[in-house]
């Protein structure tokens, strides 16, 4: 049967979450809502990546803190590799650690978990017409943070022959992130991190993370608060 003129097909989407109750909800949610059909549903980021490949939808709704492949790394990969794709962040978190490493990994909508039905299908729409779809809180912290002092230059220097992003981890090492929260902030794999930190390690001769905090404030790349 044709399509009457004028007349759009449904955008078809893959959910995203590793909460199962809460996975179900969205599915059932979406399936009430016009102009959207549910093609699959993920319980984390591998497995979202996967249904993307298998089913080439045209929106992925993501959350962010899964295990395997978390939400910001199924993103950066789905964009990559299958860029007819786009991701709507639906998350639990607003952050800025949550919120800026996914964008810039590539979703172009991003919305908390509190946002009712009219404002999901709303970002869905948005997206597809290369648009952004985030939710107005969102858009109001991306406008703080373009009205934000720049950050101080990175270190042009940095020493013991490391690297310049060898030596942002030595210094996000030193501030207490772990190496998923390192990726994160990033937009990078954990995989990557433990490489990073490895070849930062030999360089220095440094054994553990609380000799790599010392050697960050002794080189001055952290200064005492």
């Amino acid at each position: 049967m044709t399509e009457a003129a004028g007349e759009r097909k449904p955008a078809r989407v893959v959910v995203a979450d590793d909460q199962t109750v809460v996975r179900e909800g969205i599915v059932m949610l979406l399936g009430l809502l016009p102009g959207l059909e549910v093609v699959g549903s993920a319980g984390d980021g591998e497995e979202a990546v996967r249904l993307v490949a298998e089913l080439a939808p045209d929106v992925v709704l993501m959350d962010l803190r899964m295990p395997r492949c978390d939400g910001v790394e199924a993103t950066r990969r789905i964009r990559s590799e299958y860029p007819g794709t786009q991701v709507v962040v639906l998350t639990t978190f607003g952050d800025d650690e949550s919120l800026f490493p996914a964008l810039h990994a590539g979703a172009r909508g991003y919305l908390t978990k509190d946002a009712g039905g009219d404002e999901i299908v709303r970002a869905v729409e948005s997206v597809l017409s290369g648009e952004a779809g985030l939710a107005p809180s969102v858009q109001r912290r991306l406008l703080e943070r373009l009205a934000e002092p720049p950050p101080a230059p990175a270190l042009t220097e940095a020493p013991d022959g490391l690297t310049a992003r060898e030596a942002e981890v030595l210094v996000l090492i030193a501030e207490g992130l772990s190496n998923q929260e390192i990726a994160r902030r990033l937009c990078v794999s954990t995989a990557t991190v433990k490489t990073h930190i490895n070849n930062l390690f030999a360089k220095t001769g440094l054994k553990d993370r609380a000799q790599a905090v010392r050697y960050a404030y002794a080189k001055g790349l952290v200064r005492p608060p």
